[in-house]
C-alpha cells in the first residue's frame, strides 16, 4: 500500500497571489515543504518542490524508523514561480505526470495526502487514476478548498452554525470597509482588518483610535484618529487589503490582551475527530506554539473543542475531508471568539499527528507538553543534532522527553525550528533554556 504525499506548502488558497512572493519567501516555502517527510512511511511516494535535503531526510527517518531508501521522490520541473513552490503549473507538467505514472505503476495507492487538498491536487489525482484515494476530491475539484480557507467565507459559515465570532462584517467596496472600520472605532474598539487569503497573521493589520494596543497577531498597529484618517487608510491600502485581486475584506473587533488558541480536527466521511489543541505564541505574528495549551481553564478548553467541532461539522456536511484547525482567541473577560479555519495540514499538524501520535509512546501522550519555536541559529542541522546529543538534550523515546528539530530553514536564513518535549510547561521552558544556552553567542 502506498500513500502519495504532495508537499504543496504554499497555495493561493493559503496565502493568496503567489506572484508576490519574494525569493526569500520562496526559499522558506521550499524548506517548509520538507516537513512532509515526517508523514512518510516505507513504500510511499513523495512529490516535493525540490529534492529532499539528505541531512534532514536522514534525521527524520532516524526518528520515525522509516527506511530512507524505501521512499520514492518525484520533483516536477520548475514553474513560473521557480523550484521552491509546488504551483499548479508544476503539478500539471506532462513530463512530471508521465514520471509519476511510471513510479506508481504496479502500486496500490490507498491515500493521496496533500498539505493543501486543493483543485490542482484533485485534478492530478484524476489524471493519475487515483481519484478514489483522495478524501473529499469532489469538493476540492470544485474549488472547495478556497471556500474553507477564506477568512470571509469563514464568517458566513461560523455565523450560520451559531459559533461565536468577533463583531464585524465582510465588505467588498472601499465605502463599506471605511464605514465598518469607523463604526467599531467610534464605539471605542480597536479593529483588525484581514486580507481574505493569507496566513500566520501576515495579512492582518490592527487599527486603533483611543485604545493603546500592541501588535499581536498582526505586523503593525495603525493609529486612525478620525474618519478622515480612516478614509485615507482605506484608499492607501486598498490594493493590499484586497490581495491585489478584488478580494473581500474582513473587518472585525480586535480584542487586546487575548490568548490565541486553536483546536485541530480530522474530518472524514463519518465524523469530526479531535486531534488536539494548542496555544499560539506571537512575536508579533505567530512564531510557535505550546500544546496542550497552558492558559485556558478546563471549562474554557471544553468550550473551544465543542464550538470548534460544531464549526467543523459544517465543513464535513458540505464535503471537506482532511485536517482543519479552528482558530480562536480567549479574551481577558473569558470569552472565546473564533476567527478563521485553516483547512490543510498546518504548522501544528506534525506536532499532533507525528510527535504525539507516532514518536511518543502511548503511556506518555497524556502527560507531555510540546513547545515549538523557530529561529534557532545553528551552524547546521548536523551540528545542532550532535550538540544536543552530546549535552544529553536529544529526544529520548524511552522517557518521551527531549529536543527535536522539526524544520531546517538553513537555506533561507540559517535557522532551525525546534520542538521541546517535557512533562510540564515549566520543564519545557527549562529544557528550552538549556538548548538555547548551547548556541548562545
Amino acid at each position: 500500500m502506498t500513500t502519495l504525499c504532495i508537499a504543496n506548502s504554499r497555495t493561493e488558497e493559503m496565502v493568496g497571489d503567489l506572484t508576490g512572493m519574494t525569493p526569500r519567501e520562496r526559499l522558506f516555502s521550499g524548506c517548509a515543504a520538507q516537513r512532509m517527510l515526517w508523514w512518510a512511511e516505507d513504500g510511499d511516494v513523495l512529490v516535493l518542490p525540490c529534492g529532499p535535503d539528505p541531512e534532514f531526510l536522514a534525521y527524520v527517518t532516524g526518528l520515525t524508523g522509516v527506511r530512507a531508501d524505501a521512499l520514492t521522490f518525484v520533483v516536477p520541473p520548475p514553474g513560473a514561480q521557480g523550484d521552491q513552490v509546488l504551483t499548479t503549473d508544476r503539478l500539471a507538467d506532462p513530463g512530471f505526470r508521465a514520471e509519476l505514472r511510471r513510479v506508481l505503476d504496479g502500486r496500490t495507492v490507498d491515500e493521496v495526502l496533500a498539505i493543501s487538498p486543493n483543485g490542482a491536487v484533485a485534478e492530478l489525482a484524476d489524471a493519475l487514476g487515483v481519484a478514489h484515494a483522495m478524501p473529499g476530491r469532489p469538493f476540492a475539484a470544485q474549488g472547495g478548498n478556497a471556500l474553507v480557507n477564506s477568512k470571509a467565507g469563514f464568517r458566513a459559515l461560523a455565523a450560520g452554525a451559531g459559533v461565536p465570532i468577533p463583531p464585524g462584517l465582510v465588505a467588498g467596496t472601499p465605502a463599506e470597509v471605511e464605514a465598518a472600520i469607523e463604526r467599531l472605532l467610534a464605539r471605542g474598539h480597536s479593529v483588525m482588518v484581514k486580507v481574505e487569503y493569507q496566513g500566520g497573521g501576515l495579512g492582518n493589520e490592527i487599527l486603533a483610535r483611543d485604545e493603546k494596543v500592541e501588535a499581536v497577531g498582526a505586523e503593525r498597529v495603525v493609529p486612525l484618529p478620525d474618519r478622515a484618517a480612516v478614509a485615507g487608510y482605506v484608499a492607501e491600502r486598498w490594493t493590499w487589503l484586497t490581495g491585489g485581486r478584488g478580494q473581500r475584506v474582513v473587518v472585525e473587533r480586535y480584542f487586546a490582551d487575548s490568548v490565541p488558541l486553536y483546536a485541530q480536527f480530522l474530518i472524514d466521511d463519518a465524523a469530526v475527530s479531535l486531534a488536539g489543541c494548542g496555544e499560539m505564541l506571537m512575536r508579533p505574528v505567530v512564531v510557535g506554539e505550546i500544546t496542550p495549551p497552558v492558559t485556558p481553564a478546563p471549562e474554557v478548553l471544553a468550550e473551544l473543542v465543542d464550538q470548534g467541532a460544531r464549526l467543523c461539522e459544517v465543513l464535513r456536511v458540505i464535503g471537506y475531508r482532511g485536517t482543519v484547525s479552528a482558530d480562536a482567541v480567549l479574551t481577558p473577560e473569558g470569552e472565546i471568539y473564533f476567527h478563521e479555519t485553516n483547512a490543510r495540514l498546518t504548522g501544528s499538524s506534525h506536532l499532533l499527528d507525528i510527535f504525539f501520535g507516532r514518536l511518543l509512546r502511548a503511556e506518555h501522550r497524556g502527560s507531555r507538553h510540546i513547545l515549538e519555536l523557530g529561529g534557532l541559529r545553528a551552524p547546521s542541522l548536523a551540528e545542532a543534532v550532535a550538540a544536543t546529543a552530546a549535552a544529553g538534550l536529544a529526544f529520548d523515546p524511552q522517557t518521551g522527553t527531549g529536543v527535536l528539530f522539526s524544520s531546517d530553514f538553513g537555506p533561507a536564513d540559517g535557522s532551525l525550528m525546534y520542538g521541546v518535549i517535557a512533562e510540564t510547561p515549566e520543564a519545557v521552558r527549562a529544557l528550552e533554556a538549556a538548548l538555547l544556552a548551547l548556541f548562545a553567542g
